[in-house]
């Protein structure tokens, strides 16, 4: 479904409606429908070409995956609301004297 929401996204973007993307983009309504409700996928390079039609260009970027984070949000998700609020809040009092030290 992201793929719908992105062509979607752009088309709101770009001011069109359904029809005039279709237009655009050498096809018809029903598919950019089709498309946007997740119902039928684009291919990338279809929708690329989609999102350009938009006026806008659909770009991807690699990163190292980092799980450094994956400790504290499993963490979390053990805890109730409540606990996870008083962490927070016992957390939030420690950053705060770091800033005021660091402002000193």
């Amino acid at each position: 479904m992201i793929s719908g929401d992105l062509l979607r996204e752009a088309r709101l973007r770009a001011g069109l409606t359904q029809k005039e993307l279709a237009r655009r983009a050498g096809t018809s309504q029903s598919a950019i429908a089709r498309w946007e409700s997740g119902a039928v996928q684009p291919s990338l390079e279809r929708l690329r070409e989609l999102i350009r039609a938009c006026g806008l260009e659909l770009t991807f970027r690699l990163f190292d995956y980092d799980d450094s984070y994956d400790y504290f949000i499993e963490e979390r998700l053990g805890m109730t609301p409540e606990e996870r609020l008083r962490q927070s809040l016992a957390e939030e009092r420690v950053y705060e004297k770091i800033r005021g030290a660091a402002a000193a």
